[in-house]
């Protein structure tokens, strides 16, 4: 029997920046293994506060590299995904005591010129008295800025870059841990276990790139056995989801008396998802959760500026997610740096380039900086691709997301509006490929409850690497949120029973070259 073949890239982590890494590379013409030990975006990319934008705030510690690169992204990555990001204003009430207008409207003018803005609206100023979004606020915030940044469904953005990778010929692996790797002539020997069959197997590459979030330096000091490693800081950032408090379509930024800020946002149509904490963190990050103090924290934050009170009881989810930002020794968790670090290593036989810190707005770019790294590595294949390539589903105007959903009640009559609106946001044109030829409701095979259908079940286990029902349920659609428990019970217990059949979505070509 002879070597197993030698792949170019072995990328440890299925989060956005390792599935935006393998993309990249699979699209150059590298030949590429990914290995995640959970599920895609199973870690901290499903645990944003799901937007593409700047980052105003991070104007203040003088992050300019990194807000102008963001401003960039915006509409870059609309263009290419519109069916999961799409534009959102954001309204900004004045609090008197915090920061003054003058200030803020100077930061706001920055945010709307250095980015290279083309489709995007420029900030207005309210008068809250007067305009909607004053109508859920205390009485007292009379004045407001309004400005543009973009929402995304960021496990969604994390799969559709794996799906990429895999239709270009990488090979993708979900519940596969790397246990161990060694670098002999020059080469990597990946030992990896599959987590569900404890079936262990070797894969060669020639370098390795580890991109584990926030067990990067867990990587280092344990598979990799480069002894201790203290790169990262680990600050958890938890949210809360409650009852739809608003009808305005825009979104709220609220200052808060600590110099921190909080975002109340449109969520899934029926909710308000508020966050984000900021908190240093230490334990395993797969298990993090909301406090009581962070629950009451970011109800009292809200509250400051609605009229109806956010109570805790009001809470229908929660979600919290540990950020690996790079240490720079700042002193506060919020006012550590959110621009990511690349450092190749070269001192372990075979080079690996180690993923510090990012932030899901520029994981294109983290990839683009990562690609430059490889090539100078291991020798350059094809150019830079991403910046005008649709992820998939995503081949159609950004301007032009309302005929997608439009064009599938035409074209599957039996849909009701909400139904096809959100399959459109969710997949794209690729919504087809679900629907099939359905021509009536029943086609689509058993309901779930909350317009989830057998069609789509199927669809994410042999498509999207779904295996369980909160695979499906709280990253990949949400509809945990509008299922009750038995209804979710069945989801997993359908999941379960047909992923047995299919271990691994086939990831493509296989472009390794002979040993």
């Amino acid at each position: 029997m002879g070597a197993s073949p030698i792949h170019d890239l072995f990328v440890i982590g299925g989060g956005i920046n390792g599935c935006g890494i393998a993309r990249d590379a699979a699209g150059r013409g590298y030949s590429v293994f990914l290995a995640e030990m959970n599920d895609l975006g199973s870690g901290t990319s499903s645990a944003s506060t799901k937007l593409i934008h700047g980052g105003l705030r991070y104007l203040e510690f003088y992050e300019f590299r990194l807000v102008r690169e963001a401003l960039m992204e915006r509409e870059v990555l609309w263009r290419n995904a519109p069916h999961i990001i799409w534009p959102m204003r954001f309204v900004l009430p004045l609090h008197n005591g915090l920061r003054p207008a003058w200030l803020i409207r100077l930061g706001l003018f920055l945010y709307d010129h250095i980015g290279g803005r083309k489709l995007l609206p420029p900030t207005r100023t309210l008068d809250m008295r007067s305009d909607p979004a004053g109508k859920p606020l205390k009485a007292n915030y009379r004045r407001a800025f309004e400005y543009s940044d973009c929402w995304v469904n960021d496990a969604r953005l994390v799969v559709l870059n794996a799906r990429d990778a895999a239709d270009r010929g990488a090979e993708i692996r979900t519940r596969t841990k790397v246990v161990s790797a060694r670098a002999e002539g020059g080469i990597w020997s990946v030992a990896i276990r599959d987590m569900e069959t404890g079936l262990r197997e070797e894969i060669r590459a020639r370098m390795v790139v580890n991109a584990a979030g926030p067990w990067v330096d867990e990587v280092i000091a344990g598979a990799l056995g480069h002894n201790a490693a203290h790169h990262v800081r680990l600050v958890k950032g938890s949210h809360i989801v409650v009852r739809k408090k608003f009808e305005d379509p825009r979104a709220y930024f609220f200052q808060n008396a600590d110099g921190r800020i909080i975002f109340a946002i449109p969520y899934e149509e029926d909710f308000t998802l508020i966050g984000t904490t900021d908190q240093d963190f230490t334990g395993d990050p797969g298990a993090a959760e909301i406090s009581k103090d962070e629950i009451a924290y970011l109800c009292a934050a809200a509250s400051e500026y609605f009229a109806d009170p956010v109570r805790p009881e009001d809470i229908v989810w929660t979600f919290a997610g540990v950020r690996p930002l790079f240490d720079d020794g700042a002193s506060k968790a919020q006012e550590a740096t959110r621009d990511y670090v690349l450092r190749v290593d070269r001192s372990l036989g075979a080079p690996v380039l180690n993923i510090f810190g990012g932030k899901i707005t520029t994981f294109r770019r983290l990839a683009e900086a990562a690609l430059g790294d490889i090539e100078k590595a291991i020798g350059a294949r094809g150019k830079p691709w991403t910046a005008d390539a649709p992820l998939p589903g995503g081949d159609f105007s950004p301007l032009k997301f309302h005929d997608v959903g439009a064009a599938l009640v035409r074209d599957y009559p039996f849909l009701d509006p909400r139904h096809a609106r959100r399959l459109a946001r969710l997949y794209g044109t690729n919504a087809r490929d679900i629907l099939g030829g359905a021509a009536r409701l029943e086609d689509l095979g058993r309901c779930f409850g909350a317009d989830l259908y057998e069609a789509e079940l199927r669809f994410l286990c042999e498509r999207e690497w779904a295996r369980t029902g909160e695979d499906v349920l709280w990253r990949r659609t949400k509809r945990a949120l509008q299922l009750g428990r038995e209804e979710a019970r069945a989801v997993d217990a359908f999941m379960r029973d047909i992923a047995g059949g299919q271990h691994q979505v086939v990831g493509g070509a296989g472009r390794a070259g002979a040993a």
